[in-house]
């Protein structure tokens, strides 16, 4: 843009510059405290804003391969180390069971003692069990008929 137009664009800033110059440089009883109460609402917000900080988060780890597993290891020792995963598993699930029986059996007593119908409570709790195992056989089930279309579409 050449300087004659910038100079007649509305949107020029030294005009603006000059008249605040002008203005500053009056003789106006307290200026300087005004001007002191002006800036400081500005320094104050800054201030704070600069004083933040912000920590990034981590970078992710870069993961090239697994080393838990041997290489070149045969269907036969894959399998044997799945069964015995699943007989710990088997174990812990029937640990957390007894525990549990042991919990409602204290706790049957605890209500009895207490003067509460510990057998309706018993029924309800037994029959809200059944209905989540049957719940989550479904979803298993359900899952492996998925998996089996697609196995069969492949």
């Amino acid at each position: 843009m050449p300087r004659s137009s910038l100079a007649k664009s509305r949107f020029n800033p030294a005009p603006g510059l000059a008249d605040l110059w002008d203005y500053i440089r009056r003789p106006v009883p307290y200026r300087w405290p005004i001007l002191a109460l002006s800036v400081l609402p500005v320094a104050g917000i800054l201030a704070w804003a600069l004083d933040q900080q912000y920590y990034a988060p981590p970078e992710r780890p870069r993961i090239e391969y697994i080393t838990t597993l041997e290489d070149g290891r045969s269907d036969a020792e894959i399998m044997a180390e799945n069964r015995a995963n699943q007989e710990i598993k088997d174990l812990r699930e029937a640990e957390a069971a007894r525990i549990q029986a042991e919990k409602r059996k204290m706790y049957k007593a605890l209500g009895a003692a207490t003067g509460l119908d510990v057998e309706s409570m018993e029924r309800e709790a037994e029959a809200e069990r059944a209905a989540a195992e049957a719940k989550k056989r479904q979803a298993l089930e359900d899952n492996a008929r998925r998996l089996a279309e697609q196995g069969a579409r492949q």
